[in-house]
């Protein structure tokens, strides 16, 4: 029996390229995964996928990366399916790992996903260490502006008002008042 698995990273994204493709070739069941990153542990599709496969059956993708992006991963559930006297077939990548063929194809494109992934990865880090450099941070900006602070400083040392009363005064909760302005008082 062909078993067939799709998933799409968004809720937005839609699976009939996918699922079409799987019903084409014959898979007589199809799970999937909306919302899923194939970087996830938790696909429920995916497991409840692995749970009926037996001897014999194929599990099917329409492409490798829908399966995962970790080559750790991918040669996991291949090796769990081969445990299983399963096979596995990527549509798109055109192999079946029932032949010698089709497993050293799969070990390559398994390791080339891994590397776009670790590429991703990398130019993310570059471009937020570039950012930074140029005295942008990324995150939420700050409650409370320099002036605001300065303000609050002053009344806190004058020593006439809670901190309650401050926060009031300047327009911040009290955890904005222990975050940015506690950490400058004069001990």
């Amino acid at each position: 029996m062909k078993i067939g698995y799709a998933r799409v990273s968004t809720v937005d994204q839609n699976l009939d390229l996918q699922t079409d493709a799987l019903k084409q070739v014959g898979c007589e069941k199809i799970y999937s995964d909306r919302g899923v990153s194939g970087a996830k542990a938790e696909r429920p599709g995916l497991d409840k996928a692995l749970e009926h496969i037996r001897k014999k059956d194929t599990l099917v993708i329409w492409k490798l990366d829908r399966l995962g992006r970790s080559l750790r991963d991918l040669l996991g559930i291949v090796e769990y399916l081969k445990e299983r006297g399963a096979h596995f077939h990527s549509i798109q990548d055109g192999f079946d790992t029932s032949t010698a063929s089709g497993k050293m194809v799969f070990s390559v494109i398994g390791a080339m996903a891994e590397y776009e992934r670790n590429l991703i990865r990398e130019r993310t880090m570059a471009g937020l260490k570039a950012a930074r450099a140029r005295g942008r941070n990324g995150g939420r900006p700050k409650a409370l502006d320099e002036s605001q602070v300065k303000v609050a400083i002053a009344l806190a040392e004058a020593g006439e008002l809670t901190i309650n009363k401050i926060c009031e005064q300047i327009g911040c909760s009290r955890s904005t008042y222990y975050r940015q302005v506690a950490p400058k008082l004069k001990s």
